[in-house]
């Protein structure tokens, strides 16, 4: 599209917004197809529209959005809460390309009461209305369990799927089955229970599926009285039992007061792509429904417009009637008969903590579920964290740590370690003697290794790298510092690696001056940072005990006349360590030097 038709695009769409109404309603952009590209709503139409075309932008998704607008469309509606719920429909109706996307990666489990004479209580996939009443579904699926459990202890409810009738009772045509005799069933089937004693044990049922057992309990202890005062012991017990079962049932599912009723709960954890929304649905302070959904993200909504699309989603799926809403912010209130409470303390608090532990734990169980399908994407979110955490220009793709080994100054060394995409890359970990530092001196001893590493790499063209951590706190990180910056003119980023009293990995530095970056202590991040500062701890130390054995070794060695420095070179090779060459034979010691070194160094071993 040239600039001159774009600017007539614009003009033509201008003219429609200055004609649209200010009052509520939806409004949807078109592509040049005549495809619905995006829907939304808005108190005012004239007004939320004309911001699209009235100013840049700052997301680019946004410019993108406008950018393919060819025509607008609304329809006006009487509230706002119409509009929300329009809303919902049309987006559920077109899946417009820029608008959220619902996520139902696969169908939960209903719990189903059929509408049968005799109706009966199963599990499933499929709904139909028309068969019988939808409870549910269950993103939890023990809870669907443990429901349909307690029911059986509860109730002698039919389980086969016979089609009973009033009319094939009467003709006979049904048989006692198994159930039965086991004490499963009463046997409507036959006649040996009436219809209306069936389904005061199917209004119980359904008591129980809606989440109100408190109602069920009163109801139960006032039978039991009843059958007790007409000296009926032995029913009274067996409905005491029943009692106790809903009972254990009903404090395992206690959350908090049962003053609590008929409130929807919901907390959001938003990340770049996606959103995860939960809800809990809580009546006399028992949790009834429980559901996390997950929302592909299309452009750049805030939580407070996602967590308003899944209120209008989930409110309209689980058709509920609440008259109050728990979030953790505030949302634009789009209906006057609707109260909305950002709980500070309380019980209240306690559910939204409660939501908020569920759609964490989802979201982490869909992390993992990735993660298996595709390590890369695990490595390169960590690293994505770790570049947000510091502020970084670009990914760490390539991280180098360093660190320093010596006992007293003697035999100093240092090691340097690479991991490339958060793995090790063992093939660039690189190790170096200390030449021109005397004593220890860690300092200095770091200057001379990042100098020679670094101006070599500069030298040779070869790639540098993203990030370099030091195994260190302030004092490593500015002797790293004047190096790269103010000697070699380097533009590295230059983070450290402290550890605490127990030599354990304690906090993350960076910045000059450097300042403490906060992490948890239980996050993949952490665990990759403290992977790098363990590698190269280890790398170092081996380096310097592999050093300090030789020149050990090599110095006894060097005591024995006629032994020279090729002859020692294939004595350590094979032997290791001077100890071995101690308990070595004569015949073990002259098949690598000869007859004649050999018999030196058994001359010299025992005087």
């Amino acid at each position: 599209m040239t600039a001159e038709e774009n600017e007539l695009r614009l003009k033509r769409l201008k003219s429609i917004v200055s004609s649209l109404p200010e009052t509520p309603g939806c409004y949807q952009y078109l592509d040049e197809s005549g495809t619905i590209i995006y829907v939304g709503k808005a108190k005012n139409l004239k007004r939320r529209v004309s911001s699209y075309f009235n100013r840049e932008h700052d997301s680019r998704k946004t410019a993108i959005l406008v950018s393919k607008i060819q025509d607008i469309k609304y329809i006006v509606v009487n509230t706002e809460e119409d509009a929300l719920l329009l809303e919902n429909n049309l987006i559920k109706q077109w899946s417009p390309r820029y608008n959220i996307l619902l996520k139902d990666g696969k169908t939960y489990p209903s719990i189903c009461v059929t509408n049968e004479y005799f109706p009966r209580i199963f599990q499933t996939r499929k709904i139909n209305r028309k068969y019988g009443t939808y409870y549910g579904p269950y993103s939890h699926v023990p809870t669907l369990y443990a429901l349909l459990e307690l029911i059986k202890k509860l109730f002698p409810i039919r389980r086969c799927s016979e089609h009973i009738s009033e009319e094939s009772i009467k003709n006979g045509r049904h048989k006692l089955c198994l159930e039965y005799h086991i004490k499963n069933c009463m046997g409507p089937c036959t006649g040996l229970q009436s219809h209306d004693e069936y389904m005061k044990f199917i209004a119980q049922a359904k008591e129980i599926l809606s989440g109100n057992t408190a109602a069920l309990e009163r109801q139960m202890v006032e039978e039991m009285q009843q059958l007790a005062s007409e000296m009926k012991f032995e029913e009274a017990e067996k409905l005491r039992r029943k009692y106790e079962i809903l009972q254990n049932y009903r404090s395992k599912s206690e959350v908090v007061s049962s003053t609590l009723h008929d409130i929807d709960v919901f907390n959001i954890e938003d990340n770049e792509k996606v959103c995860y929304i939960n809800y809990l649905h809580v009546v006399h302070g028992c949790i009834n429904q429980a559901f996390t959904f997950e929302y592909a993200k299309r452009l750049d909504e805030t939580p407070e417009e996602l967590l308003l699309y899944g209120i209008t989603e989930m409110r309209a799926r689980f058709g509920s009637k609440s008259k109050e809403i728990v979030v953790p912010f505030h949302v634009e209130q789009f209906s006057d008969s609707l109260e909305i409470t950002i709980p500070q303390r309380g019980d209240k608090k306690k559910l939204l903590e409660l939501s908020k532990l569920n759609v964490l734990q989802y979201k982490k169980d869909r992390l993992q579920q990735s993660d298996k399908l595709n390590p890369e994407q695990k490595q390169t979110r960590i690293l994505k964290e770790l570049k947000d955490t510091l502020g970084l220009d670009r990914l760490p793709m390539q991280i180098e740590c360093f660190d320093n080994s010596n006992i007293s100054g003697s035999d100093p060394v240092a090691g340097c370690v690479v991991f490339k995409k958060g793995k090790p890359s063992k093939k660039d970990y690189r190790t170096y003697n200390i030449k021109s530092v005397v004593g220890p001196d860690d300092y200095a001893s770091m200057q001379e290794v990042v100098r020679r590493r670094y101006s070599r790499m500069k030298e040779e063209g070869t790639p540098l790298p993203d990030l370099i951590i030091t195994d260190g706190g302030i004092g490593q990180m500015s002797s790293v510092r004047e190096i790269i910056e103010d000697e070699l003119h380097l533009n590295i980023p230059i983070a450290g690696l402290a550890k605490d009293d127990k030599h354990r990995t304690h906090e993350l530095l960076y910045g000059f001056p450097p300042a403490t970056i906060q992490m948890k202590t239980d996050s993949a991040l952490f665990r990759l940072l403290t992977q790098i500062q363990d590698e190269v701890h280890r790398f170092a130390i081996s380096f310097h005990r592999n050093k300090r054995s030789k020149h050990q070794v090599a110095s006894e060695l060097d005591e024995i006349q006629g032994i020279g420095p090729k002859s020692k070179e294939l004595l350590l090779r094979h032997f290791h360590s001077f100890n071995r060459i101690k308990t070595a034979s004569m015949d073990e010691i002259a098949s690598i030097i000869g007859q004649t070194k050999a018999s030196k160094i058994i001359e010299y071993l025992n005087i």
